[in-house]
């Protein structure tokens, strides 16, 4: 184990290919772990466009890796740069060990891809996991179906890594909300790896100001806030929420929506022109500030991403999830779960995509009950058993003894 440090460093990464859920997810926990520790630092390494756009807390810096994007075929290319995509990835690789060796941090987080994009963070695993430094896999609630995940980390090697390389793998859910390893083939010695943290909870800082919407928009009225997350597949659930708008003057309650930083422009200059046609509905390309838009807001519709369900249960919110169903069912059969579990509700996309539908669903939501009339024990534990967690290992590192178990750490 690395000698222990009066300063001690944690270093993230997150590929971030597309979208905002990986970075959310990492801010979440590195602003939770730095609330918790006055001697950590934290260094995000993320492939995010728009990771400068957040605010990070002191001792939270970020630094950010040539970007990537994920083309409709499956196949990755450069975001930005003029390269192709072995190279962008080798320059990536790069400086993530770079960037590794030069931190040297005390443990080591990866979110989501055991070996990173096309295997990139492969190098940096081997060589801090040589030196004693703790690895861990950070896996959301759900990945994938069983059958479509266990082909995935086959084809990714991901095995070896997970048998070799990682000393954890934390898992921001509850077993019996969803459960990512179910079905999947691991070995006895991989899945007792696993720890089961609970939801990361979302709070609202409440110096933060509501975003300026439009001189009509009255965020002291009740309004549904529509969520579509980073909004590069959010065209659908925006069209469906302004169709039930314009065909039915009756569905007269305040609706906000966030189209999302990636939305097409040329998709967010249309939904603008008809939202500007609706004297109840209002719209913003996007916020950094979600939290405020929760707090306030008398219900949601949403796409079923992580963190948008993080911040349903967070600010206990009733809620009508529209999920995708592609390229994975991750959004599906967590919306699926919530609904069973009374959660949440869910409503699928038909392709027809009735207006009617919509507008049922929108004002159901007045009688729907909000999350917490389902109590789950520990349902929005997940920072707070990180934070122990973390303790544990910073704490364990000069007796070269890791943490098995939550229980040894919380109690």
């Amino acid at each position: 184990m690395k000698q222990t440090r009066a300063n001690t460093r944690l270093l993230i990464y997150s590929h971030d290919t597309f979208g905002l859920g990986h970075l959310r997810r990492c801010q979440t926990i590195a602003h939770s772990l730095v609330g918790n520790r006055s001697d950590l630092s934290v260094l995000i390494l993320s492939g995010s466009p728009i990771i400068g756009s957040f605010d990070f807390r002191s001792r939270v810096d970020f630094i950010r890796i040539p970007g990537v994007i994920k083309l409709r075929h499956g196949e990755y290319t450069s975001l930005s740069l003029e390269m192709g995509i072995e190279e962008t990835v080798a320059l990536r690789a790069g400086l993530i060990k770079h960037t590794a060796e030069m931190f040297d941090p005390d443990l080591f987080i990866v979110d989501k891809e055991p070996l990173g994009l096309r295997g990139e963070v492969s190098e940096t695993l081997k060589m801090l996991k040589a030196k004693g430094v703790p690895t861990i896999l950070g896996l959301r609630d759900v990945l994938d179906e069983p059958g479509i995940l266990s082909e995935e980390w086959e084809r990714k090697n991901a095995l070896p890594a997970l048998r070799d390389l990682y000393d954890q793998i934390w898992i921001y859910g509850l077993k019996d909300v969803c459960d990512p390893l179910v079905g999947v083939d691991l070995p006895d010695n991989v899945r007792k790896k696993a720890i089961y943290t609970g939801y990361l909870r979302r709070s609202w800082d409440s110096t933060v100001a509501m975003p300026y919407v439009s001189d009509n928009f009255d965020p002291h009225k009740p309004y549904v806030l529509v969520t579509t997350g980073g909004g590069g597949d959010g065209a659908t659930l925006i069209d469906w929420v302004l169709r039930a708008y314009e065909h039915y003057q009756s569905l007269d309650m305040q609706a906000l929506l966030v189209l999302g930083p990636f939305m097409q422009s040329k998709l967010q200059s249309g939904f603008m022109s008809r939202v500007n046609r609706l004297d109840a509905v209002h719209a913003i390309t996007f916020d950094s500030h979600m939290e405020a838009l929760f707090e306030h807001a008398s219900g949601v519709v949403a796409m079923g991403g992580y963190n948008t369900f993080c911040e349903v249960l967070s600010f206990d919110k009733p809620c009508v999830i529209v999920p995708r169903t592609v390229p994975r069912l991750e959004q599906y059969i967590r919306a699926k779960r919530a609904e069973e579990l009374g959660l949440s509700s869910m409503l699928l996309d038909d392709d027809a995509r009735r207006p009617e539908d919509m507008a049922r669903a929108m004002e159901g939501l007045s009688d729907q009950s909000p999350p917490s009339a389902v109590h789950i024990p520990g349902l929005l534990d997940g920072l707070s058993t990180i934070n122990a967690l973390m303790d544990g290992w910073l704490s364990e590192q000069s007796t070269e003894k890791a943490p098995t178990n939550v229980t040894e750490l919380v109690v």
